[in-house]
């Protein structure tokens, strides 16, 4: 009896041993898109200074599993990105920033157009199952005080509309500073992209906090 309990012992020992030993399964990292126009998708720049790629790397600093996609195209308009979002968002994204706007403006579009374009993406992202951040984009204010106040409302209302979680200014604290810009005054530098890194990390954890959410609450249904 003695020996047989020694062994019952041994077993258990063993068989708890082996179960602390085993890697716990670790989440897929979140998948994050960026889609958008040349401010993201690094005018000028190293792959590796791009938007995508410094947040990636500041993201996986603070300690979070990330995978961030660069989907930006130079001189999209929100048509165009309306046009290629279906291909541009790979199936299994988490999470998309979207960042489109500011060639509609620069061009002086409609901003109900513009509005109507942003929406279809965002309505098309969601029934994807991707939660999205809107960046939002300011209307250059040579184009009138009545086109200012139609387009810079967009994304407000979009970001109302749809729960989103809003970005106001993609360009907050950059816009017309030389020492964060290109020599053309409209595109961020390595510095410019960083500061917009810096200032729109809240948002994107808060991005994040959403797709585990969402994740949690599929594991349980």
């Amino acid at each position: 009896m003695v020996l047989r309990a020694l062994l019952c012992n041994c077993l258990i020992v063993a068989a708890t041993t082996l179960a602390l030993a085993q890697p716990v399964a670790q989440p897929p990292p979140t998948r994050i898109v960026v889609l958008g126009d040349s401010l993201v998708a690094g005018f000028q720049l190293k792959a590796s200074d791009a938007f995508p790629a410094q947040l990636e790397r500041a993201l996986q600093a603070q300690g979070h599993a990330v995978e961030v996609i660069n989907a930006g195209v130079s001189g999209d308009t929100t048509a165009a990105g309306r046009d290629r979002v279906a291909w541009a968002v790979p199936p299994g994204t988490d999470a998309v920033i979207l960042e489109l706007g500011a060639n509609d403006a620069l061009r002086g579009l409609d901003p109900a157009q513009a509005k109507s374009n942003l929406d279809k993406i965002i309505s098309e992202l969601k029934a994807g199952g991707a939660e999205v951040l809107l960046a939002g984009m300011l209307a250059p204010r040579n184009l009138g005080e009545s086109y200012g106040q139609a387009f810079d409302a967009i994304y407000p209302a979009l970001a109302q509309k749809h729960g989103l979680i809003l970005y106001p200014f993609f360009l907050d604290g950059i816009a017309l500073k030389a020492q964060f810009n290109l020599g053309d005054g409209l595109h961020p530098n390595s510095s410019g992209v960083a500061e917009i890194v810096q200032r729109i990390m809240p948002a994107v954890e808060q991005l994040i906090d959403r797709v585990r959410s969402h994740r949690a609450a599929a594991s349980k249904g």
